[in-house]
């Protein structure tokens, strides 16, 4: 249930920074951008030495969108629909954070973002008793996420117990052992958003 190595790390490449599209194996030392910091093809082309403003900005935006698997449309209307109301950019990384898939991840259910997306796709986890089977869905404070039941005993899920313990939770999510159920505490404040993307180069971006 994951993408291959040579798609996941050529994005990377070509991004020229970590997108952790293979979750914590981007952090091993054989990480194909380590070994290989430029661009893909044949001989690996150079990259260029300085973007314009207008790269710099085209090259962030790239870089959230394939960093969460989305698509240029879904993109832009979470970015329209984020500037209505307080800080456009803080707006759109919240709600990058708060897609159901990337909770998925964020929890320690998938090993990367594209793994949790098939996961999502396939039906495996419930919220507040409910099937959802939308990777964008926006996950709400107070949410509960469940395994589905009968899909408990899938392969993907043997030892996930352990895992889910080993797993670095964001403040805003909580996994209660007990019940085998995590929780959306409250949505993800200014400090608990991603560092590695500058949001207000996107919208400066979108605003042109």
């Amino acid at each position: 249930m994951t993408t291959t190595n040579t798609s996941t790390c050529s994005l990377c490449r070509q991004a020229g920074k970590k997108l952790f599209l293979k979750g914590e194996k981007c952090n091993s030392p054989k990480c194909a951008l380590v070994k290989r910091p430029t661009p893909p093809g044949m001989h690996g082309a150079k990259r260029p030495a300085k973007k314009s403003q207008y790269g710099q900005q085209l090259a962030e935006k790239q870089h959230a969108k394939k960093m969460y698997g989305m698509r240029e449309r879904q993109f832009r209307t979470m970015f329209e629909k984020g500037k209505k109301k307080g800080d456009a950019g803080e707006n759109l990384l919240r709600s990058l954070e708060t897609r159901f898939d990337n909770v998925i991840f964020r929890l320690g259910y998938a090993n990367s973002r594209p793994q949790a997306r098939q996961m999502v796709n396939h039906g495996l986890f419930t919220i507040n008793g409910e099937m959802v089977d939308i990777p964008s869905y926006q996950v709400k404070a107070g949410d509960l996420i469940k395994i589905k039941k009968n899909k408990a005993q899938k392969k993907i899920f043997t030892n996930i117990e352990d895992k889910l313990k080993k797993a670095t939770v964001p403040g805003w999510l909580n996994y209660d052992a007990m019940e085998s159920q995590a929780k959306v505490l409250h949505l993800p404040a200014k400090e608990d958003l991603d560092k590695s993307i500058n949001s207000q180069v996107i919208v400066e971006f979108y605003s042109k």
